[in-house]
Formats: structure tokens, C-alpha cells, sequence
């Protein structure tokens, strides 16, 4: 454990943890957050989402333990439900780091270092508003492991991989709060906000990839995770990213209008797709044959 920064330190990281029915997990994602080796103060703000199982326990013994660094917030009744950004409005309330790092109470870091080599990098970058970095991916059910990107070293990350795919780890994500408003009116909140965060992220500034394998996503189908309704709701996530780009086109006064009508037509071709398949309408498997073909070369690493 690290020694007791002083309250007068200005607080340079708040981490923002948002756990529900994670008695399996929480315990190493908190460790993740307390082995930290930092030359600055930074806490933890974990959000409880009255979890039914013992995630709350568990939560207040390391608040115990580790009290300059573990803050929590206990809900007697879900926010998630409500479908309000009612947990963006506690989590803001509660945020005062100079920069925001991410961690969901299912996911852990590895590296005892991370936010110090990412806040290191901010603060001797000015024009960048984020960082992230690699994360090794744990499928419980199989078990299987492998990497989130194949990155291989430092560089920036462009428009055009922001918006077609998902390279960055939500919780390899540390931003420059100050460089990132809270949502403007013309962003919607949709059932992602580290895409949309990502999206913020580039039309403020710019986003660094730092080559470092130092936090693993769990993959697992077997709870309320991403991955669940990523499997379970695929029109639901294809509509939903449509209603983003959409109006971020509209936001950013079409700055990135090829790489967003690109997108945009992609995600329609997949949603006729997805259409098909669930109505098995011959007219629809027709408009998607290009995207089947294009699926099956990509599975066998060719180009489309």
C-alpha cells in the first residue's frame, strides 16, 4: 500500500467504478485500483448499483482499509433501470480528479503503473483529451484469452478507426476532464458511453494509443454485462449507434461527415442483415448478400 497523500494535494485521478451483482469480481477490480504506485493523489469512486448479492460488502471493507483511496456510493434502489443518466449525474457529481480514469466493477487492471504512465503522457501532451491502451480479453465460458486490438505500438487513433471499430478498453480509458464537457445537448445518451466518449474525445482533441497490455476485460454471457446485449439485442445496438452518428454529424458540423456516412451506411446494411435473419425475408437476405460475403472473407482474413 501506498503512503497517505495529503488532502492538500491536488487530486490529479478520480476513477469511476460502476458495479452491480459483482461478488465474483469486485475484489481484484479494487485491488487493481489500490496497488496503484503513483506520484499523486487519486481516488476510486465506486458506485454500487444496489446489488443484491454481497458486491456491497465487499466494497465497504476496502473502504475501511484503504480510506484516502476507496470512496463509495451505495444506491438502495436502481439507477441503471430508470434509463435517466441518473448514474452520469451521481458519477459527475462526485468527480474532481483533473483527469477521469474508467474501470467497471467486472473488468480489473494488471499493471501497477498504468495511471501513472497515462497521467505522465496528459500532462506532457496537452493537445491529447485521452489515452488508452491494450487489455487482455478473459471468455469465462470457453476459457479463452487474447488481446482487445492488435496494436503494436504508440500512435495516435484515428477518426476512421474510432467510428468503423472498437479499439479502446473502457477500462484503459483516462481523459482530461476539463477537455471533455459533460454531454452537449446534441450528443444523445445511448447504451455506450465509452463510444460516445471516444467520439467526444477526438472532436475536442486528440487520442493517443500507449502500448501496454494493462487491464483484462471479462467476457462473460453469464452476467448483466455489455456483452450480453451486444449477443442478445443486435438491432437494438445497431439502432442505437445510427441514432449517435447521426446526430454527432449533425454536432460537429460534419467535420467528419466521409468517415461518419461511411459508418452510417455500414450499420444499415447490418441492420437489413439482422432483419433478415429474424424475418427471414428473401428481400432483405438479397440487400445483405454483399455484407454475408464480406463477413465470411473477413473470417478468413481477406479483404472484402
Amino acid at each position: 500500500m501506498m503512503p497517505l497523500k495529503k488532502e492538500s494535494e491536488e487530486l490529479m485521478v478520480t476513477i469511476r467504478c460502476i458495479t452491480y451483482n459483482h461478488e465474483r469480481y469486485i475484489r481484484q477490480c479494487l485491488e487493481g485500483f489500490t496497488m496503484q504506485k503513483t506520484n499523486f493523489r487519486f481516488e476510486a469512486i465506486v458506485h454500487d448499483d444496489a446489488s443484491t448479492d454481497g458486491t456491497a460488502n465487499i466494497i465497504r471493507e476496502y473502504a475501511e482499509k484503504y480510506l484516502d483511496i476507496i470512496k463509495p456510493i451505495f444506491e438502495t434502489e436502481n439507477q441503471y433501470s430508470k434509463h435517466d443518466g441518473s448514474i452520469a449525474r451521481i458519477l459527475n457529481e462526485h468527480t474532481h480528479g483533473k483527469y477521469v480514469a474508467m474501470c467497471e466493477g467486472d473488468d480489473y487492471w494488471i499493471d501497477p503503473l498504468k495511471l501513472q504512465k497515462q497521467v505522465d503522457f496528459l500532462e506532457n501532451n496537452p493537445e491529447y483529451t485521452m489515452c488508452f491502451h491494450n487489455a487482455v480479453v478473459y471468455k469465462e465460458e470457453i476459457p479463452n484469452v487474447s488481446l482487445f486490438n492488435l496494436m503494436k505500438y504508440d500512435e495516435d487513433l484515428s477518426i476512421h478507426d474510432a467510428i468503423h471499430k472498437w479499439l479502446v478498453p473502457t477500462a484503459s480509458i483516462v481523459f482530461r476532464r476539463d477537455a471533455i464537457p459533460n454531454y452537449p445537448q446534441w450528443m444523445p445518451r445511448i447504451y455506450s458511453g465509452d463510444y460516445s466518449l471516444v467520439l467526444l474525445a477526438l472532436y475536442y482533441g486528440k487520442v493517443r494509443y500507449l502500448h501496454s497490455i494493462s487491464s483484462v476485460y471479462r467476457l462473460s454471457y453469464s452476467t448483466g454485462s455489455m456483452s450480453t446485449l451486444m449477443k442478445n439485442q443486435g438491432m437494438f445496438v445497431i439502432q442505437q449507434h445510427l441514432f449517435l452518428l447521426k446526430a454527432y454529424n449533425k454536432g460537429t458540423n460534419y467535420i467528419f461527415k466521409k468517415e461518419v456516412d461511411s459508418r452510417i451506411k455500414e450499420l444499415e446494411k447490418e441492420l437489413h442483415f439482422q432483419k433478415a435473419k429474424k424475418t427471414k425475408n428473401i428481400y432483405y437476405l438479397l440487400l445483405s448478400v454483399d455484407l454475408i460475403v464480406k463477413k465470411g472473407l473477413n473470417r478468413l482474413g481477406l479483404k472484402g
